[in-house]
C-alpha cells in the first residue's frame, strides 16, 4: 500500500512538470524562483554549478560527483545545494522516460524568516560545524506534497498569485524540517562560517567579470584572509581562484548557447583579457574548444 501510494505520488509531480517541460534544459516558469528541469536523452559527465536551490526529481535520475562523495537523486529525491559549489553531473533520462524535475531557488530572505519565526524549537540532534554543501536526501511525504502544491499553483495564475509566496514557504519549511534543515539553517545564521562563506560567493557570483581580490572576498566574509582561504577551500574543494576559472567557463558556455557573440566577445563579458587564454582553458574544462561549443549549438538551431 505503501509502494502504491508513493508511485500515486511521483505520478501526480509528472503530469504537473510534464505541460510545463516545452523543451530540455532549465526551464524558466511564471515564478521567478521556480524552474522545470527536464531532458529527453541522457547526458554524459560535464561541469556544473547549480545556484542555491531544492532539486526535486518526478522522473529520471541524476548523479552528481563532488570530491571523492557521489550523490544520487533520482526519481523521489531531492537534491540541497545549500551553497553553490562545483560538482559534475550526469543525467540518466530517455525519449520513453525523459528526466523530469523542478529547481526551487532558495530565498534567503525567506529562509532567514523562518529560521527566525522556528527560533529556539528547531533544534537538531547534530549540527556539524561545518555543514554539507550538497546533499541528497529522500523525498518524504510532507515535503512531497509541498511541492505538488507549488506546482499546481504554477497552473492556476489566480492560485500563483495569491498563494505562490505561501507555497515557496511551505516548500523551505518542509526542507527546513528535513535531514539539510541543518545546512540551510546554517546559511542564514550570521556567524556561522558557512554563512559567512555563502557571502563570498554571492559576491563572486556578481562580480565574476571583474579581477580576484582575495582580500576583498575574506572581507565579504567578516574573516582575515588566512582563515578565510581555507575554510573557502574546505567548503567548495577548490581555491577562490580556480572556483573563479570555473565559474567563467560555465558563464562563457550559457553565453556561447544562447549568445551569438564571437568567442573574443565572450571571453570579454566573462572577464578573460586574453581570447587565446580562454580558449585553451575552456577546452580543458569541457574537453572541445568554445568555437565547437558556439558552432554545434547554433548549426543544430537552424
Amino acid at each position: 500500500m505503501q509502494l502504491t501510494r508513493h508511485v500515486d505520488a511521483n505520478a501526480t509531480l509528472v503530469s504537473l512538470l510534464k505541460p510545463l517541460a516545452t523543451r530540455d534544459g532549465l526551464l524558466p516558469t511564471a515564478m521567478e524562483q521556480v524552474h522545470v528541469v527536464s531532458a529527453q536523452c541522457a547526458v554524459s559527465r560535464s561541469p556544473q554549478i547549480y545556484e542555491p536551490s531544492l532539486m526535486v526529481i518526478a522522473q529520471g535520475s541524476k548523479l552528481a560527483y563532488l570530491g571523492e562523495r557521489r550523490l544520487e537523486y533520482g526519481a523521489g529525491h531531492y537534491l540541497v545545494q545549500a551553497m553553490p559549489v562545483p560538482f559534475e553531473c550526469e543525467t540518466f533520462a530517455s525519449s520513453e522516460t525523459p528526466l523530469l524535475g523542478v529547481s526551487i531557488g532558495i530565498d534567503r530572505t525567506l529562509l532567514g524568516e523562518l529560521v527566525l519565526a522556528m527560533g529556539a524549537s528547531f533544534e537538531l540532534d547534530v549540527r556539524p560545524q561545518m555543514p554539507e554543501s550538497m546533499a541528497s536526501s529522500l523525498l518524504d511525504h510532507t515535503m512531497r506534497e509541498a511541492v505538488v502544491r507549488l506546482l499546481s499553483c504554477l497552473h492556476d495564475p489566480l492560485e500563483r498569485q495569491i498563494l505562490g509566496r505561501a507555497r515557496l514557504r511551505e516548500v523551505l519549511f518542509a526542507a527546513l524540517r528535513g535531514p539539510q534543515g541543518g545546512a540551510l539553517r546554517a546559511l542564514v545564521e550570521q556567524r556561522s562560517q558557512f554563512a559567512r562563506i555563502a557571502a563570498a560567493l554571492m559576491y563572486l557570483h556578481t562580480h565574476y567579470d571583474e579581477p580576484l581580490n582575495v582580500e576583498v572576498l575574506a572581507r565579504c566574509a567578516s574573516m582575515g584572509t588566512s582563515a578565510f582561504y581555507e575554510h573557502f577551500k574546505r567548503s567548495t574543494l577548490v581555491s577562490p581562484v580556480q572556483y573563479l576559472k570555473r565559474l567563467r567557463l560555465l558563464k562563457a558556455q550559457q553565453l556561447l548557447v544562447t549568445d551569438r557573440h564571437s568567442v573574443a566577445q565572450v571571453a570579454l563579458q566573462v572577464g578573460y583579457q586574453s581570447a587565446s587564454q580562454f580558449s585553451r582553458e575552456y577546452k580543458r574544462y569541457f574537453n572541445r574548444s568554445p568555437a565547437a561549443e558556439r558552432s554545434e549549438h547554433h548549426t543544430a538551431e537552424v
